[in-house]
């Protein structure tokens, strides 16, 4: 394999070749009425990204534009003074940039484009094509010292039906020994592995795989890139993640380890052996002396809490952070002066940015872990420039922007502006925190967001949204499939509780859900549309329920215990029969934990339980219209989920409609499907509802 990766690099290109069709790039939008609309939605930048420069004066970042005739999206690479002047479009390409670094202090830009490495100058100009790698690219990090490159490429790690027998040359047959042999949405034939190389006057030489001849995969799948390495201040060290298990053993747990490859000895070492759960995300701080991460601490629960630890590098000692901390690290950052971590976390339905000192021992003093931001807003991300923290930020009324926070006065500027324009001719409907009484006397977060003419005087139909996840909260998100401020402009009350079973409430609340599907959770969800339906402006007799994944398995379960709440139902890539989902899914460790075990174990009650309650044993009480849809490439949940379902509501004469995507996985990524998808989820409830 070496030498077939020396023999694979650089032969520079030195021009780009401009062969695709063509470019897509910002479209004008068409605003009817100053309503969001499905178009629309599809029609904002997409912003992604934020890379600081060294001197800390300017940020990188990307925007990803869709072209609806052409149902392609396509990402752009901009640049802005921190102060938010001297915006600039830097590409205009075919294919997307991505995975972007500042490299030669700050003099070019190295960035992927076409599955291998590129740079050019900070305006743009001078582009030139680093490396010609063979199987392809997917990331990348340059050492500090601009001496080596850090890429993630594929190797194989399955045998096909042809190499096995090669008279059978034209077989089809995938020979299948042991489990994960698919994920997510793809079948396993390829894993991830990093590779070094020599990186000298802008290419590629020398490489060799860091996991030569080991079946594991680094940067992990399905959705690990570049950011689950890290680089050594000193370009000596690696810091990688990766979980070095393979079939059934990988397919039941989440105990990924960060490893430490010198890149002079050759030498790695598992830094987190003995922690459990997931541990991703190395972050080395600026002075070199301590590696950061994020970790979980049970194995198999990929919903655990997130905590923050630091190994200082010179004792050994490690400390946990955020032990005091009630809730999730979902992204951070070391200060430059290597004493303050800085993260993102959600915290009672809203992610803000937090300071963390890292140098004293963690206790519980409110003054360890002190909040930076807040508002009704999400932050998505954070990075460190000197006096600012950068971070991309969004609501449910308005789309990631890139934010610069004031560590001064604690100002937040919106300095990309990317989606100002389109925004400025819609009017969004008020998104307003209730607390609601559950049945046990909890006070539960539920956001109600309005029609943009609400009017008290007058009676609306009502959405109950049930989130997915399960265990991923009601923040303020916003999403081109699950849009809240679009629902609401077509005339409906949104309701959207964050029911048990949601991070950003502390880790009881998160923690309740597991084992207990069908259970306190529905319970929650039934307080919630009961306690909304008093309102005058709501009719109780035009009430309907969606959501998607777990949102999608509340749903059916909800169509057959409802007792003439709801209307009309749309449920998307739930799960329908859980005994069947047991043994469709592909990361056993998920369906292992949340519903306690298998469904033959008949001692374990836990398990017989969560099976008790699968969607399919309410069929026979269905009496609603129901609409379901999917995608055929979603391994998640199957497609058969949501056709058993819709079966079953035809053979029992229920009014329903199904929408299969036979090229989307468990979301809708394209943006013509996106689009339909739209059109006739408010075909279907102005049906029913209106």
């Amino acid at each position: 394999m070496l030498a077939a990766a020396i023999s694979a690099c650089n032969s520079p290109k030195e021009e780009l070749k401009q062969e695709e069709p063509e470019i897509i790039g910002k479209k004008p939008v068409e605003v009817k009425d100053g309503r969001l609309s499905a178009e629309a939605l599809h029609l904002f930048g997409q912003v992604t990204g934020v890379t600081i420069s060294p001197d800390e004066q300017t940020i990188l970042y990307g925007v990803s534009y869709a072209d609806i005739a052409q149902n392609k999206r396509n990402r752009e690479l901009f640049t802005v003074n921190m102060d938010g002047s001297n915006k600039k479009q830097i590409t205009e390409s075919p294919k997307s940039e991505g995975d972007v670094q500042w490299i030669k202090g700050g003099r070019k830009i190295a960035f992927i484009y076409d599955a291998q490495i590129w740079e050019m100058n900070p305006d743009g100009s001078d582009r030139k094509q680093i490396s010609n790698y063979e199987k392809g690219i997917e990331g990348f990090k340059i050492s500090p010292d601009g001496r080596k490159a850090l890429f993630i490429s594929q190797v194989k790690s399955f045998e096909k039906s042809s190499e096995k027998y090669p008279d059978l040359d034209k077989s089809s047959g995938r020979i299948i020994d042991n489990l994960m042999y698919k994920h997510w949405d793809e079948w396993v034939e390829t894993i991830p592995h990093p590779f070094l190389a020599d990186f000298d006057e802008g290419a590629l030489a020398n490489i060799i795989d860091i996991l030569e001849g080991e079946p594991f995969e680094s940067p992990m799948k399905p959705f690990g890139g570049i950011e689950q390495f890290d680089w050594s201040p000193d370009s000596k060290i690696i810091a990688y993640t990766s979980r070095k298990k393979t079939g059934k053993d990988y397919a039941r747990s989440t105990n990924s380890d960060i490893y430490c490859y010198n890149i002079e000895t050759k030498e790695t070492k598992n830094i987190t052996e003995g922690m459990m759960g997931y541990d991703l995300h190395p972050q080395f701080s600026s002075d070199g002396h301590y590696l950061a991460w994020r970790s979980m601490e049970r194995d198999g629960y990929e919903s655990d809490k997130d905590r923050l630890f630091i190994l200082n590098l010179q004792t050994g000692e490690k400390r946990y952070l955020t032990e005091y901390f009630d809730y999730n690290v979902d992204d951070f950052c070391w200060d430059t002066a290597s004493t303050n971590i800085f993260i993102v976390a959600n915290v009672q339905g809203t992610s803000q940015l937090y300071r963390v000192n890292a140098l004293n021992p963690a206790t519980g003093d409110e003054n360890f872990i002190v909040p930076i931001t807040k508002g009704q807003h999400d932050y998505a991300s954070v990075a460190f420039a000197k006096g600012f923290l950068v971070g991309l930020r969004h609501s449910m009324s308005s789309p990631n922007e890139v934010f610069t926070v004031s560590l001064i006065d604690g100002k937040e500027t919106d300095i990309s502006q990317e989606n100002k324009e389109i925004l400025d001719r819609i009017t969004m409907g008020k998104v307003e925190p209730r607390l609601i009484k559950t049945t046990d006397d909890k006070e539960m977060l539920t956001w109600i967001v309005y029609p943009p003419d609400f009017d008290p005087t007058q009676q609306y139909p009502a959405l109950l949204y049930c989130q997915g996840g399960p265990q991923s909260t009601v923040s303020q998100f916003w999403s081109t499939r699950w849009n809240l401020q679009l629902m609401a402009a077509h005339g409906y009350i949104i309701v959207a509780p964050n029911r048990r079973g949601v991070p950003g409430f502390g880790q009881e609340w998160n923690e309740q859900i597991s084992g207990d599907y069908g259970g306190q959770n529905m319970k929650d969800y039934f307080s919630a549309i009961d306690e909304m339906a008093k309102e005058p402006f709501i009719d109780e007799t035009r009430l309907g329920c969606t959501g998607a994944s777990y949102g999608g398995f509340s749903v059916y379960w909800i169509a057959g215990n409802h007792n003439s709440r709801f209307k009309a139902f749309w449920a998307h890539a739930g799960i329908f029969n859980v005994e069947a989902q047991y043994l469709e899914t592909e990361e056993m460790w998920f369906a292992d934990w949340d519903l306690g075990g298998a469904f033959w174990d008949k001692s374990n009650a836990i398990a017989q339980n969560s099976f008790a309650n699968s969607p399919h044993r309410f069929v026979e009480k269905w009496d609603t219209p129901i609409a379901v849809s999917h995608g055929e490439l979603d391994y998640r949940i199957l497609a058969s989920q949501g056709m058993m379902a819709f079966n079953a509501a035809q053979l029992r004469d229920i009014p329903s409609r199904m929408l299969i995507f036979p090229n989307e996985n468990h979301w809708i990524s394209q943006p013509q499907n996106g689009i339909l998808f739209q059109r006739e989820f408010f075909r279907w409830f102005d049906q029913w509802l209106k």
